[in-house]
C-alpha cells in the first residue's frame, strides 16, 4: 500500500490519554506557562468514558495539582468514615485489626470517588487554562525522526476488515511535539512499541498484573453507609489465585463492589469473571446487595508489580506516565494519586527542557523525580507485598509482608528487595496438572452470565473495521492454547471476547471484538503472547458513566 499522506499539527507536548496522569501533566504545563501548546488525544467517546478504577482517592497528588480544588467544586466529596478488612471463608469471617498494619495502610483522609467523574472535571480545569483536548481520536502509530520519538497518527477512521482504506476513508492527522507524553493506562499499544523498540525493561523485573472488576449497585438505603470502605481478602480464591474483593459506600445510595483477581494464577481453568460473581454470594456481600440493582459492569487491568517492576520511564522524545509504568501501591490498592503526581513531573522536566532550548532529548530529570521522590518513597516502601504473596501465599504475604513494611518505614529491610520471576503469561500450565473448577450458575439476582453484564459496560465496536485484537499466528490458539491450555481465553477475558466453537472440523476460535471492554487481559495472560491488543477506531469501546 501507497504510504498514506497526512496533514499534521505542531505543539510543544502531545499527551494521549486522558486519564489522571495525562490530564496532570496538561494542567502542570499550562500552569508552568500558558503560552505553551498543549494537546490532549483520548481514545474514548468523551473524557471518562474509558476511566475504571476503584476507587478511593488519596488527594496528595490533586492537592499539589489543584490545592483549591474544594473551592472548584471537585467531585471528591465523600471522605472515608469507616475502614474494614476481612478474611473470607466459605460462610463466616473474620476481622483483621489496623493496629498491626503500618499508619499508611489508613484510609483517613482519603475519599471515595468514581475517577472517570473526576477526570472529566479535571479535563475542565486543563481546557480553562488553554488545553486542546480530543476524544473520540485513537492514536493508532507512534511517529519517528531519526532515533526520537516525534509525534503519533491520531484519528484514523474508515479502514475495511483487512486493513485497506474503505470507501469513507479518513487517514488521520499527524501530532508532532517537541515531547510526547504516554500515559494510555495499563498496557497501552503505544508504550508497549516505545518500551520495545528502546528495551526500556531490561534493567527491571517483568511487570505483574491483576484483572479488576466493577460493579455499580443500588442498594436499600437502610443498609446504605455512606463513607464506609470494605476490603476482603481469601474465599473464594484460596490458593487458586491471589487477590480480593471491595466494596466502596458513595453517595445517593450507590455502592462500588469489585474483585481483583492477581494474573499469576496457574490454574488455567480459573474463571476470574465467575471468581467476582461467586465472591457476591458470601453472606457477608449478599446481604448488602439483596433488593438491590445493579447499574454498571466494567473491567480493567491493573499494574501491580510496584518499584522493582518499573522500566525505564523516558526515551528521545518521549516520557511515560502513571499506569504506562506501573505506580499502583497494591497493599493499599492505591494508583491515582501517583499517576498525577509523575504527570505533573514529567510536565515540569519538559518545561525545564524547553526552557533550556533542549528538545526531543532524554528527561531525566522526570525519571530521577519519580524513582527517588514522594512516588519512589511511596511504592519502595511496600515493594516485597506482592512478590511475598506470590511466593509465601496469602498468610505468608499477611505475616512477613506487613513485618517489611514495618522495617521500610525504619530504613532497611531483613528481605532486601524480593523479586518478581517470570510473567503473568509465562505462570499458566498445562490444563493437564490441574482439575478443572465447577462454578455456580448465575442467578440473574445477586449474580450474572458475562454478556448481560457487558451490556451494562454500553460497550460498542463499529463492526466493519479491522479487528483491534491481533493473532501473531492464527493457528495458534487452537494448536496450543486449546490443545495444551483448555483455551483460558474464553476464561480470563471478562468480556466474553473470546470463544472456542466445536464444529465438523474440531475447534474453531472466535474472537468477538465488538464485546471488548479495553482490560488487555488477553495480551497480558494468553500462555503463547499471541494476542496483541491495538486501539479500535476513536470513541469505540466502552461508555462508562461514572466509574
Amino acid at each position: 500500500m501507497a504510504e498514506i499522506e497526512r496533514e499534521s499539527m505542531e505543539y510543544d507536548v502531545v499527551i494521549v490519554g486522558a486519564g489522571p496522569a495525562g490530564l496532570s501533566a496538561a494542567i502542570r504545563l499550562k500552569q508552568l506557562d500558558a503560552d505553551l501548546e498543549v494537546v490532549v488525544l483520548e481514545k474514548g467517546s468523551e473524557v471518562g468514558a474509558h476511566i475504571l478504577s476503584g476507587a478511593v482517592l488519596d488527594p496528595s497528588g490533586l492537592n499539589k495539582l489543584i490545592p483549591d480544588w474544594k473551592e472548584k467544586g471537585a467531585p471528591v466529596t465523600v471522605p472515608v468514615t469507616e475502614d474494614k478488612f476481612f478474611l473470607l471463608g466459605e460462610e463466616g469471617k473474620m476481622s483483621i485489626p489496623h493496629w498491626p498494619m503500618p499508619p499508611f495502610m489508613s484510609n483517613h483522609g482519603n475519599y471515595i470517588v468514581s475517577m472517570g467523574n473526576v477526570c472529566r472535571w479535571m479535563a475542565e480545569q486543563a481546557e480553562a487554562l488553554g488545553v486542546e483536548i480530543f476524544p473520540g481520536m485513537s492514536c493508532s502509530e507512534v511517529i519517528y525522526d531519526g532515533d526520537r520519538v516525534k509525534g503519533v497518527v491520531a484519528g484514523e477512521f474508515g479502514k475495511n476488515p483487512d486493513g485497506t482504506p474503505g470507501p469513507g476513508y479518513e487517514p488521520g492527522m499527524e501530532l508532532h511535539g517537541k515531547y510526547v507524553f504516554l500515559s494510555e493506562g495499563v498496557r497501552g499499544s503505544l508504550a508497549k512499541e516505545v518500551m520495545a523498540k528502546y528495551d526500556l525493561s531490561k534493567d527491571s523485573c517483568p511487570q505483574k498484573f491483576g484483572l479488576g472488576m466493577k460493579e455499580i449497585w443500588e442498594i436499600d438505603p437502610e443498609k446504605h453507609r455512606e463513607g464506609r470502605v470494605e476490603h476482603t481478602m481469601g474465599w473464594p480464591l484460596g490458593s487458586n489465585a491471589g487477590g480480593g474483593g471491595f466494596v466502596y459506600h458513595l453517595d445517593n445510595n450507590q455502592v462500588y463492589v469489585g474483585f481483583v483477581v492477581h494474573l499469576n494464577y496457574k490454574n488455567p481453568h480459573l474463571f476470574p469473571y465467575m471468581e467476582f460473581q461467586r465472591w457476591k454470594h458470601h453472606p457477608q456481600i449478599a446481604n448488602l446487595l439483596e433488593g438491590g440493582k445493579r447499574v454498571a459492569y466494567g473491567a480493567r487491568a491493573i499494574s501491580e508489580g510496584g518499584f522493582q517492576s518499573m522500566p525505564k520511564m523516558v526515551a528521545p522524545g518521549v516520557a511515560l506516565l502513571g499506569c504506562s509504568v506501573g505506580m499502583v501501591n497494591v497493599p493499599r490498592i492505591k494508583g491515582n494519586h501517583n499517576a498525577m503526581l509523575s504527570g505533573m513531573a514529567a510536565a515540569e522536566a519538559a518545561f525545564a527542557a524547553l526552557g533550556e532550548g533542549r528538545e526531543g532529548d532524554e528527561l531525566s530529570d522526570y525519571e530521577t523525580e519519580v524513582r527517588e521522590g514522594a512516588i519512589g518513597q511511596d511504592l519502595w516502601k511496600v515493594r516485597n507485598v506482592k512478590p511475598m504473596w506470590s511466593k509465601y501465599g496469602l498468610g505468608g504475604s499477611l505475616v512477613l509482608g506487613g513485618l517489611d513494611m514495618w522495617t521500610n518505614q525504619l530504613g532497611f529491610s531483613f528481605f532486601g528487595t524480593v523479586k518478581h520471576g517470570k510473567n503473568d503469561a509465562q505462570m499458566t500450565e498445562p490444563a493437564s496438572h490441574h482439575k478443572p473448577i465447577d462454578y455456580p450458575k448465575p442467578d440473574g439476582k445477586l449474580s450474572f452470565d458475562r454478556l448481560t453484564n457487558v451490556s451494562f459496560a454500553a460497550t460498542n465496536h463499529e463492526e466493519s473495521q479491522p479487528c483491534h485484537l491481533r493473532l501473531k499466528d492464527e493457528s495458534v490458539p487452537v494448536a496450543v492454547d486449546y490443545k495444551s491450555f483448555a483455551g483460558p481465553s474464553q476464561r480470563y477475558c471478562p468480556a466474553g471476547v473470546y470463544e472456542f466453537v466445536e464444529d465438523d472440523s474440531g475447534p474453531r476460535f472466535v474472537i468477538n471484538f465488538q464485546n471488548c471492554v479495553h482490560c488487555k487481559t488477553c495480551d497480558i495472560k494468553d500462555p503463547a503472547q499471541n494476542i496483541t491488543w491495538t486501539v479500535p477506531q476513536g470513541g469505540d469501546g466502552p461508555n462508562y458513566p461514572n466509574m
